[in-house]
């Protein structure tokens, strides 16, 4: 937890802070052109003589849909309702809080602590609290000099395309990185994903596994990846999702090039293995698009073997999988994952 001392500090501006209806956030924010999202953990709101002018909402660690009324623009709103939100994000257990918004706003944001990680055509990501400086301190051990490369995967599990694909980049880089989405919204636990990618690729000894922590397809960065949606707001995530990778991440990983497979399934990612060549390749990072491993003349892909492991079927299963993965599915650990999955599919 952060010391108050590093709060963004309001200056007390004469207004009632009180809890909003959604009713009264959605009417506020429509009306100054903005999209209402639903699906908040906390919101804040300034009235004056009971008409709300100001308001904030907070879905995990991002602020958003943070909107001041004309008329109380240049008071101490905006920090207000910044500093409760954090405060509330603080309780809550997150130590980093984000914020997007236009990057005219940024420097309003600075000035209450928080610092920009990257910006990109009409929106600007920032963020309050030890965040990215702590996780590449922790990673400075594992940083070397060289031609390095990168893999980014969710592993939801961690299956034989996904193997495939790490030891191709291998053997094309001095050293891999290869980065496990953290974010928990897999059927898979980010623990037994990270797990059983680290168990897979113990014979490479270039290969080295770490976490995504916000930084690299979060819920910070691109949350259209875990609705699967693809609209012009994913298109913008994706964006500044791969120059937050480029401009802040690769350069002190020593990483020249960004290894994919080919995604034949996923439209979401689909695009953002597109926007990957295009971008990459303007911040001087190569990209490298491999085919998709394939079993029975179809792709191997996460899907299929969670679809067979709901079905319990493990011949499939074991076909799709290293030896690692299908030792986890087959062990008493799994089971809860399996009934999930049932549950899933007979919702669907």
């Amino acid at each position: 937890m952060l010391p108050e001392s590093d709060w963004p500090q309001g200056s007390g501006a004469p207004l009632l802070f009180d809890r909003p209806s959604p009713g009264d956030v959605r009417a506020l924010v429509e009306r100054h052109g903005l999209r209402f999202e639903p699906g908040f953990d906390d919101a804040v709101g300034l009235y004056d003589q009971g008409r709300l002018v100001a308001c904030g909402c907070r879905a995990g660690y991002v602020l958003k849909m943070l909107v001041v009324a004309p008329s109380h623009q240049g008071t101490d709103a905006l920090g207000t309702l910044v500093t409760r939100l954090v405060q509330s994000a603080l309780a809550a257990g997150h130590d980093t809080v984000f914020v997007f918004t236009p990057p005219r706003n940024a420097p309003s944001f600075e000035a209450l602590n928080f610092r920009l990680l990257v910006a990109d055509g009409d929106t600007a990501l920032l963020e309050f609290g030890p965040g990215l400086g702590a996780y590449l301190a922790a990673a400075t051990p594992l940083i070397t000099p060289g031609r390095n490369g990168a893999v980014v995967v969710n592993g939801n599990p961690f299956t034989l395309g996904h193997l495939h694909l790490v030891e191709a980049a291998a053997r094309e880089a001095d050293r891999l990185y290869l980065f496990i989405v953290r974010e928990d919204r897999s059927v898979f636990p980010f623990q037994v994903r990270y797990r059983l990618a680290c168990e897979a690729t113990r014979h490479l000894p270039n290969v080295v596994v770490l976490d995504t922590s916000r930084y690299a397809v979060s819920a910070g960065t691109f949350p259209s990846y875990f609705l699967k949606r693809l609209d012009q707001a994913a298109l913008a995530q994706i964006r500044l999702d791969l120059l937050l990778f480029a401009q802040r991440i690769a350069p002190p990983f020593n990483i020249l090039r960004r290894f994919v497979g080919r995604e034949p399934f996923c439209p979401t990612t689909a695009a953002y293995n597109l926007a990957m060549a295009e971008i990459l390749d303007g911040e001087g990072i190569g990209w490298v698009e491999w085919p998709r491993l394939e079993t029975a003349g179809q792709p191997v892909s996460a899907t299929r073997v969670r679809t067979a492991f709901a079905a319990g079927d493990l011949e499939t299963i074991r076909s799709l999988v290293p030896e690692t993965t299908y030792a986890y599915l087959r062990s008493p650990e799994a089971g809860p994952i399996a009934a999930r999955l049932r549950n899933l599919m007979e919702e669907a």
